[in-house]
């Protein structure tokens, strides 16, 4: 008699969390880049993982790597609530030199790889590898179907690009069957897709596979001497070549509102995370978190609701097209097209315009703020103004090209030793 179980009920997903982001900069001094904050209350790494919940995944492992304690202690908080009794469960994997006393993980496939042994006590059908870095709504469900109807090798999420912003991924050259045809890093000339010459097909970093196909392949790789044991540079192009590799679109999987445009971002730079965080303050934002029929699951600490305090005409505590979290305390403070997570306090005369507050920051009375990204933690002394002068904040903050200024506390500290 046929299966006729969901194919997510006998698949897991495999999440890759162990780089860290250089491109942040200091913002993943401390932690990994998938253990960044976003949107309020919420981890990068959560949309990965709620993707998986909500499409009816429910066994999961993540590798980490770089600095893992702060996306550990996350996943032990805010994703604890599986039952190893119903055979659901989300294992963390650290590199934890298993395989040899001198190796940690040496590329994304690797980390799957030293892993075998693990993924084959889930007793599963199907593996889905994810990038956790990613900000996006997906059901993995339609892909995996895809992948068994097309009775591919591995299918290959994708997102449907112009094709002048494809030269910075891994491009998919495809068939009219979607089949993948060839596989290019970086091309300066992108392929089109076969439906507009004005798109291409850029990789997702997620890929299907059947896992006894993809445990065979990884015992394979692990024993060329000449591969880096990446899915992306090594295991996909193979299977272009020798197998079959077929795409998925994915817009054919988006979750998101009627009318609304498929969201995925890679917030990878302070530019891109300070607007796609900015972002959610828009009327109507194109990345909705208030869906309650998709909901992306997270750490919920225990807070009070935000308190906005004094009324007089230079000292209101007001926040105007904002979103602001459990916990803070808006004190004769005007916050203006900015967000800010839990347990921020600001204190009186001060101003925050077009910023983005991590956790636990304390801004002191007349500070301007503009255009700020602000480390979790950080002390803004009273009076500091940034964001007004980008040759006087280069001297002791990070400000990029496009006028985006990075606060940590070692730059504050910095900054008031100099006073």
């Amino acid at each position: 008699m046929a299966d006729t179980t969901r194919l997510s009920q006998r698949s897991m997903a495999f999440v890759l969390a162990g780089g860290r982001g250089s491109r942040l900069k200091e913002l993943t001094d401390r932690r990994v880049k998938p253990a960044v904050y976003f949107g309020g209350k919420t981890r990068i790494i959560d949309f990965a993982l709620s993707n998986a919940v909500n499409s009816g995944i429910r066994r999961m492992a993540v590798a980490t790597q770089y600095k893992a304690h702060s996306l550990i202690r996350h996943c032990q908080r805010g994703w604890n609530f599986f039952r190893a009794e119903r055979n659901e469960f989300l294992d963390i994997l650290p590199a934890s030199q298993r395989v040899s006393e001198d190796m940690w993980y040496r590329g994304t496939a690797d980390a799957v790889t030293q892993n075998i042994d693990i993924v084959d006590s889930y007793g599963i059908e199907y593996i889905v590898i994810l990038a956790g870095d990613h900000i996006y709504k997906m059901d993995y469900e339609k892909m995996l179907v895809q992948h068994v109807e097309s009775g591919a090798d591995v299918t290959v999420g994708c997102l449907t690009v112009p094709r002048e912003e494809a030269t910075a991924f891994g491009v998919m050259a495809v068939d009219e069957t979607s089949r993948i045809t060839s596989f290019l890093e970086k091309p300066a000339d992108p392929p089109a897709t076969p439906e507009d010459p004005s798109k291409a097909l850029a990789s997702m970093g997620i890929y299907v596979f059947s896992w006894k196909y993809l445990r065979e392949l990884l015992l394979a790789d692990a024993d060329d001497p000449n591969s880096a044991h990446d899915f992306g540079n090594d295991l996909i192009p193979d299977i272009v070549k020798n197998g079959k590799a077929v795409a998925h679109r994915f817009d054919d999987s988006c979750v998101k509102a009627d009318g609304a445009p498929s969201y995925w971002r890679d917030v990878g730079t302070i530019d891109a995370f300070w607007q796609a965080n900015i972002d959610l303050t828009d009327f109507t934002p194109e990345l909705d978190l208030w869906d309650r029929q998709w909901p992306i699951w997270t750490y919920s600490e225990t807070a009070p609701p935000a308190k906005f305090i004094h009324d007089e005409s230079d000292r209101r505590g007001i926040a105007i097209s904002s979103m602001v979290s459990g916990g803070c305390v808006i004190s004769g403070t005007e916050v203006r097209n900015s967000l800010l997570f839990t347990q921020v306090h600001t204190n009186s005369y001060a101003v925050l315009d077009q910023s983005v507050v991590l956790p636990n920051v304390t801004v002191n009375r007349s500070a301007r703020l503009r255009k700020c990204v602000i480390d979790r933690g950080v002390v803004i002394p009273a009076g500091l103004i940034v964001g007004e002068d980008p040759q006087e904040d280069a001297k002791f903050f990070r400000v990029t090209d496009k006028g985006t200024t990075l606060v940590t506390q070692p730059m504050v500290d910095a900054w008031s030793a100099a006073q």
